[in-house]
């Protein structure tokens, strides 16, 4: 979605995409370094270069993948919440949004949706701490000017 424009406020972890970053570049320079050294010495197997090419590719493929956890993106504005974890993205109206909740011991934050269902938010952290309780707080106020007079925001009861 390109409609960055209709989001009063975006939340991104902090410390999760800086430790992403550096292993997807540890891992590509240990794979590239590995398949570059497949030749140097004799051990009885013979590699080809096909073999060092699909060491360091293989590398490329799991930085990537590791890549994947600087992804995660929470936009609350006047079309609901949208929340963007590892893989997909999903715009929640207001009518289904109940709350925001981090319950103790949890990794990330949580969507509380109907029927007791939720949504993990990944992009809101333990890990980041402070920023995580400012970024809470932020995302509740946002929450409170657009959710129904109708229920509390917190838990979905009726007051």
């Amino acid at each position: 979605m390109s409609d960055d424009a209709g989001w009063d406020v975006e939340v991104k972890p902090y410390l999760t995409p800086r430790f992403a970053y550096g292993a997807a570049v540890l891992i590509v320079a240990a794979h590239v370094t590995v398949g570059a050294l497949l030749k140097v010495g004799t051990t009885g197997v013979i590699f080809r270069t096909a073999d060092q090419v699909a060491i360091a590719l293989l590398g490329v493929v799991i930085g990537c993948f590791v890549c994947l956890f600087a992804r995660p993106r929470l936009r609350v504005g006047a079309a609901g919440v949208a929340v963007r974890n590892l893989f997909g993205y999903r715009v929640f109206a207001w009518d289904l949004v109940r709350g925001l909740s981090f319950h103790p011991g949890a990794r990330w934050a949580r969507l509380d949706l109907p029927d007791d269902e939720y949504v993990p938010v990944m992009a809101i952290q333990a890990v980041d701490k402070g920023r995580a309780v400012a970024s809470m707080d932020l995302v509740r106020d946002a929450m409170q000017r657009y959710q129904s007079p109708h229920h509390d925001g917190v838990n979905g009861r009726l007051p």
